[in-house]
């Protein structure tokens, strides 16, 4: 009997997972263990392998087809195998349903005809895809047994509505402008980005203001630091400008509790302790690993902490638990070359630090120019949560811890 390849649970609150993509094609043999499929929750993309070895039988769940935890999304064994798929069992229980109406209407005396709509029927996929094409699934001729309509029936449609907008006139440099234009369907992490990114911008009263912190005095100490540990005889350890930014950002937490918090259905809950977001940029997106209790890490285990969970999210093996929970979040643009920007809320945060690049500039210092680091930091809030002067005081604090870095290594 053939093996299943099964949607997993990555998470709690995962019900559902999307099929990003195919890595193994239909009759192509594959080993137990090797990666076949990609899939996404709404937090995380991960490689699926392959439960034995043999064949990749049938592909069950086409690309950014949605499917239920638990269900199989695709068949591994010999060829020739015989295979209980959803689909299969969908037709069973069509036919079992279809049974019974004929015996209940075989019931009804003849002198009662009773009118009973036909239902039409039609595949999961097949459906989906219509959503999404903007097909009118009720105008399309099903193919399929008893007349369902399948997904190819659907594609059908599709290119018949594609042939008849290509017949329309076009200028001709309307056609060359169509040659030089690529298209690509947004899915898996990208499509969950943007999701979050918009309902964030649409269901908050997000605000940003700005600071600059002078860290001259702050990149001096950290030389000095990993100087000192290059050449002792304990573990190297190297902090960075990422270290010393969540470190001040965790000590102002927990002076500002109100920054430390989530709005939820009209209601404002703040946390005793501090779950650090520090946001990742990964090859197809952006990650938000969480440090828990960061209160209680110095900033040498605050260090480990973000190399390592840096390193999960660059090789995509991050738990979904270990970007679940955050408080508050830290993200940066600084490597990039950019000064001000405005992050958006990691929702239901209340809160998200932007880091920006760091510039040298002519700063008085009494009557004397001096040439100091500046760092530039951008704070958006939520104003549902909290108001201009108190987000204003939280940012001045983390600018202070900064400007004053000795204080941090207490």
């Amino acid at each position: 009997m053939a093996v299943e390849i099964i949607m997993p649970k990555l998470g709690m609150g995962m019900e559902e997972g999307t099929v990003v993509e195919w890595l193994k094609k239909q009759g192509e043999q594959v080993q137990k263990g090797e990666s076949v499929a990609v899939i996404s929750s709404d937090k995380i993309e991960k490689d699926i392998e392959a439960p034995d070895n043999g064949v990749l039988l049938k592909i069950a769940a086409d690309v950014d087809e949605t499917v239920t935890v638990g269900k199989a999304i695709g068949y591994i064994g010999q060829p020739g195998e015989k295979m209980e798929t959803a689909a299969s069992e969908e037709e069973k229980t069509a036919q079992r349903q279809e049974t019974a109406a004929t015996i209940q209407a075989a019931e009804v005396p003849a002198h009662k005809p009773v009118a009973r709509p036909l239902k039409l029927r039609v595949s999961p996929a097949a459906r989906k895809l219509a959503q999404i094409e903007d097909i009118d699934i009720h105008t399309i001729s099903g193919t399929g047994p008893k007349g369902r309509v399948t997904r190819e029936d659907v594609e059908k449609a599709i290119e018949k509505k594609k042939a008849k907008v290509e017949k329309q006139p076009v200028h001709p440099t309307d056609k060359q402008a169509q040659n030089e234009i690529s298209v690509k369907q947004v899915s898996g992490m990208r499509k969950v980005i943007a999701s979050r990114m918009f309902t964030s911008l649409q269901q908050s009263a997000q605000l940003t203001i700005h600071m600059r912190a002078n860290v001259t005095e702050l990149l001096l100490l950290r030389q000095k630091i990993n100087d000192q540990y290059d050449t002792s005889s304990r573990k190297k350890v190297k902090l960075t400008m990422t270290d010393f930014i969540a470190r001040a950002a965790v000590l102002a937490l927990a002076n500002h509790k109100i920054m430390n918090s989530t709005y939820e259905e009209e209601q404002i809950k703040t946390y005793h302790s501090v779950h650090l977001g520090i946001a990742v940029a990964v090859d197809n997106g952006l990650v938000v690993p969480v440090i828990k209790n960061a209160e209680k890490h110095t900033i040498f285990q605050l260090s480990n902490e973000i190399k390592n969970l840096g390193k999960k999210a660059r090789a995509g093996t991050l738990e979904t638990e270990e970007m679940k929970g955050s408080t508050f979040t830290v993200t940066s643009l600084g490597a990039e070359g950019v000064e001000f920007f405005t992050p958006i809320l990691n929702p239901p945060e209340v809160g998200i630090l932007g880091v920006g690049s760091i510039v040298d500039t002519p700063v008085f210092v009494g009557e004397v120019v001096k040439r100091e680091s500046m760092l530039p930091l951008s704070l958006t809030f939520d104003h549902r949560a909290i108001d201009g002067v108190p987000a204003s005081r939280f940012l001045h604090l983390i600018k202070d811890n900064l400007e004053k870095p000795y204080q941090m290594l207490i």
